[in-house]
């Protein structure tokens, strides 16, 4: 049976596009094995899922300045002779990274041991930890188009990011029973993301006695986000977040308010969800999130409103003009590849298997 070691970790988006490609690894003959850090999310997930799981060490390669800066590298080492150890022990035949500081021992070890090593990276640009782990990479799948001029071009591959197939099966019926809304009046979801997104709750809460007029709303807000003052508004419906459930949420919805990180679009595009990305500004992050929105609107994708520029009048004219051109949205989603990430991965990694 063939082997593929599996890695990535520090946040859910490094774990879940692997937990996303367990099927159709299984389904090919791979047996997985996962490598991820000693306490990060990654090892929780995975554990559940009954995939052996190794712990190495693991720092944060940081540009800043930072005391940890002298501990961190004698931890990167540490984890690299690890991965060295565990590339020997179970003599993968080829490596798959979805990133986070864990995953670059492991993917300089596979090199080291001439195992081929296929990395993907989420964002516009490349993070450190992939910019150091692409060298010893035979392949780099990537999000956006753009993306593939920051990365060798031998090496680049246009895929997306695979997502969990169970939100593909959703069930409109349950969705609508699950929030007791009426099939003649259209859905909007608003999900801002694992932890919610504040200003987004405050730019749908802001306008939704004009939105109720002519839509429903779903809205997931983030754990201790919900507003109790809402909850008998009729039309209105909220969660502090969804698991299960959430693929029949997607179903039911016409259009999608969303945040703008590189798997929740990914989400939406596999889904070919017509959305309103609202991306976190960049006083709050790297930008990154409002590279992925430009991203999107130019292909068609995506409308777009930055946090700065929300006031009432254009939340409801950007709400409206999404679904009023929905089609337009969706078949630019439709006649895209993006959305077929699962596939066009395990293609790479089966003609990568050595």
């Amino acid at each position: 049976m063939k082997k593929i070691v599996l890695t990535g970790g520090g946040t859910a988006g490094h774990v879940t596009p692997n937990i996303a490609l367990l099927p159709s690894l299984k389904e090919a003959g791979y047996e997985v094995f996962y490598i991820g850090s000693y306490e990060g999310i990654e090892k929780k997930l995975i554990e559940e899922m009954d995939i052996p799981y190794y712990a190495i060490s693991s720092g944060k390669l940081r540009r800043y300045s930072s005391l940890k800066n002298f501990s961190d590298p004698f931890r990167v080492l540490k984890g690299f002779g690890q991965a060295l150890k565990l590339m020997k022990q179970i003599k993968p035949d080829i490596v798959f990274s979805k990133g986070g500081f864990v995953s670059v021992p492991v993917v300089l070890a596979a090199g080291k041991n001439k195992i081929p090593a296929i990395i993907h990276e989420s964002d516009m640009t490349p993070g450190l930890a992939n910019k150091i782990a692409m060298h010893a990479a035979v392949k780099i799948c990537c999000n956006f188009p753009e993306t593939l001029n920051f990365v060798p071009a031998d090496k680049a591959e246009l895929t997306g990011s695979p997502i969990r197939a169970e939100l593909l099966c959703g069930n409109k019926i349950k969705g609508l029973e699950l929030c007791g809304f009426t099939a003649n009046k259209p859905v909007i979801l608003v999900i801002g993301g694992s932890s919610g997104a504040v200003k987004v709750n405050e730019a749908v809460r802001n306008v939704l006695p004009e939105l109720l007029k002519k839509y429903q709303v779903v809205h997931i807000c983030g754990k201790g986000k919900t507003d109790e003052s809402l909850n008998k508004v009729q039309g209105y419906v909220q969660f502090e977040y969804s698991n299960k459930e959430l693929r029949d949420l997607f179903a039911m919805c016409d259009i999608v308010i969303s945040r703008a990180g590189a798997n929740a679009i990914c989400e939406l595009l596999a889904l070919k969800k017509p959305n309103l990305l609202i991306p976190l500004s960049a006083n709050a992050s790297r930008g990154d999130q409002i590279l992925n929105a430009i991203s999107f609107k130019q292909q068609g994708f995506s409308s777009v409103l930055p946090e700065e520029d929300i006031t009432p009048k254009r939340m409801l004219d950007a709400v409206n003009e999404l679904y009023n051109n929905k089609d337009r949205y969706y078949e630019a989603m439709e006649s895209s590849q993006q959305g077929n990430a699962i596939d066009l991965i395990m293609d790479l990694i089966k003609e990568n298997t050595k």
